[in-house]
């Protein structure tokens, strides 16, 4: 069996059952975790919200630490989720939701938490940087491996 039929989308389901979404803080981002919240909402499924903490910057490169200001940017979004959470419990009260962090570049971060948390489909937010058009996206790059449905969302 090769890979891509060991990842193929099972048919004849009721649905996701587990949604993978990839905040960062960006704009698509959060509209991209509204978005998959009530998808999640609607199918009844897990909804796994991944923030990918890179590992390594151009201040990294020059010596500046990174680790602690990556942690506090990933407490700063599940704070932010679970504010968000609480402004409309009244909509999203059913939605189960988990919070993950990965480390990695974006792309391979979210490929390795769809396979550790078994993601039926994967959410993300368009590119908002201009140079993804010439070396392509996340998004692009996930589509493309064919390995889950994705949604773009703008």
């Amino acid at each position: 069996m090769t890979e891509h039929q060991a990842h193929r989308f099972e048919r004849g389901t009721d649905g996701p059952k587990v949604i993978v979404v990839g905040l960062d803080g960006s704009e698509s981002s959060l509209r991209a975790a509204a978005y998959a919240a009530g998808l999640a909402r609607r199918q009844r499924a897990l909804l796994a919200v991944v923030y990918v903490q890179p590992v390594m910057t151009a201040g990294a490169a020059l010596g500046a630490p990174v680790g602690g200001t990556t942690d506090e940017i990933a407490e700063s979004l599940i704070k932010e989720i679970r504010e968000a959470a609480e402004r409309v419990r009244h909509i999203y009260d059913n939605v189960r939701w988990e919070f993950h962090t990965f480390r990695g570049d974006p792309y391979n971060g979210l490929v390795e938490a769809a396979d550790a948390l078994t993601a039926d489909a994967v959410v993300v937010g368009a590119s908002e940087q201009a140079g993804h058009r010439l070396i392509g996206s996340v998004a692009v790059r996930l589509v493309k491996a064919g390995r889950w449905p994705v949604t773009v969302v703008p």
